[in-house]
């Protein structure tokens, strides 16, 4: 793992280095996901068996995408007891948790007296990417296909990548379908993005893609903004842990295996800290805790790939690093954690003190777990509810209030060149045409009654 001391004459030049990887514009991965995108949007279902066959090993006919209802009720029928009872436990603070973020309507009015609000309608469709491959992301179905339920969605399309077999892990499924989703399909990657925003004879296509994934994926969703809207972009995992002398080293080293286990390479983890001592005592904790771990070729990989132990010259250094690199998770092992925290203006969630690992947020405190990457937190927040609603703007004006705007529509149509603008307000003001005229005209045209 790389270490880097704020005592280092390349100290700045390492940290740029270091903010400026990132998978999420990496032009290599961006021209292959391109390459698979205008793959399906020619070649449809024809593409996504093809790179299923490729990337998943599965050989599969067009009619096979699809898991049928069968293979879901089988699925949860077949899943284990203690697994129905955690996704439950789970379940109940997301769900709890996503309903205190749903926006609700509301009407007021303006300084001329017209009523305005705003509505809020779940999308009609949406599509879920669920990770699967070397670690299928049961926690992630709840994250992101409950939200949807409670948002309201009437359908909820998910896609995930199967294995060699074409079968996708029971649990996954049992999970997928006890959040709410409507349609399931065997497809994984960035053709999975194409397919959900672009459609195939077998997905239709949806309004609004959601989920994680690899570089791939993000950068498929990247491409596709404006066929389709996205919610954010969720990469490769990454914490940052921002600690000082008080933290423990075995707490910040396990943290930090934790999320480098994914298994992509682009993981990336960091422990900022001004305490050598500190640093000192995660690099051995690291070294003690990697080889008992089932997972750690991949987590060697991410650590010699993505992973840095960095010493900064006071706390408040490192606080302006943590906001600079903007990290999905951020944990503060620190004095005064609550103060730190309120410093900390760009992670995509922030975990305080020392018993409140990453993990919980990844399974069951509630927030999803939908989260940016790659410095994206600056622009995007979390995943939340309301990202599945879809918020309409609402205007009524009765003729006083119109009365009332007239000559501020006036003057702005007048400045802007639009006197159609202008018009369209006026005409309604206008004094009708007299129909007492028109209907006495009309009476001495009428034959005489004998």
């Amino acid at each position: 793992m790389n270490v880097i001391r704020h005592t280092d004459a390349d100290f700045a030049e390492k940290l740029a280095e270091l903010t400026a990887a990132s998978s999420l514009f990496d032009p290599a991965i961006e021209a292959r996901a391109r390459e698979i995108v205008g793959a399906v949007q020619s070649r449809g279902d024809d593409a996504l068996l093809e790179f299923t066959s490729r990337f998943d090993g599965a050989r599969l006919t067009a009619d096979q995408l699809t898991v049928t209802r069968a293979e879901l009720f089988n699925a949860s029928l077949a899943a284990d007891p203690a697994l129905r009872r955690t996704l439950a436990f789970a379940a109940r603070n997301i769900e709890r948790f996503s309903r205190q973020s749903l926006r609700r309507a509301w009407t007021g009015r303006n300084a001329q007296g017209a009523r305005v609000g705003e509505k809020f309608d779940p999308f009609h469709r949406v599509g879920v990417y669920i990770p699967g491959g070397t670690a299928p992301l049961v926690s992630t179905a709840l994250m992101t296909i409950l939200l949807a339920r409670v948002a309201g969605c009437p359908e909820i399309a998910v896609c995930t990548p199967c294995g060699q077999d074409g079968a996708i892990q029971p649990g996954l499924l049992h999970a997928a379908r006890m959040a709410g989703a409507t349609e399931v399909y065997r497809v994984g990657g960035a053709q999975a993005i194409a397919a959900l925003a672009l459609g195939t004879a077998t997905i239709r296509p949806v309004q609004k893609v959601f989920g994680p994934g690899n570089a791939y994926v993000v950068a498929a969703k990247r491409l596709l903004v404006g066929r389709v809207a996205i919610d954010l972009l969720p990469g490769p995992s990454e914490v940052l842990v921002l600690a000082d002398a008080t933290a423990r080293a075995s707490f910040v080293a396990a943290d930090l295996l934790a999320q480098a286990e994914h298994g992509s390479g682009h993981e990336r983890v960091w422990l900022v800290t001004p305490s050598a001592r500190l640093l000192q005592g995660v690099q051995a904790e690291l070294a003690r805790q990697l080889p008992t771990l089932p997972r750690q070729a991949y987590i060697a990989r991410a650590l010699a790939q993505g992973g840095a132990l960095i010493q900064v010259k006071s706390l408040e250094a490192g606080i302006a690093l943590a906001n600079q690199l903007a990290p999905e998770h951020c944990e503060v092992h620190t004095r005064n954690a609550r103060a730190v925290a309120k410093q900390i203006v760009t992670a995509g969630a922030l975990f305080l003190g020392p018993w409140s690992p990453t993990v919980l947020g990844d399974y069951v405190a509630g927030p999803s777990h939908t989260l940016p990457t790659g410095g994206a937190g600056r622009s995007f927040a979390g995943l939340t509810v309301d990202q599945f609603q879809r918020r309409t703007s609402v205007v009524e004006y009765d003729r006083a209030a119109l009365e009332k705007s007239l000559a501020a529509v006036r003057a702005f149509a007048a400045i802007e060149g639009l006197a159609a603008h202008g018009r369209s307000a006026e005409v309604r003001l206008e004094r009708p045409r007299s129909h007492s005229k028109s209907r006495a005209s009309q009476a001495g045209k009428r034959p005489q009654t004998p």
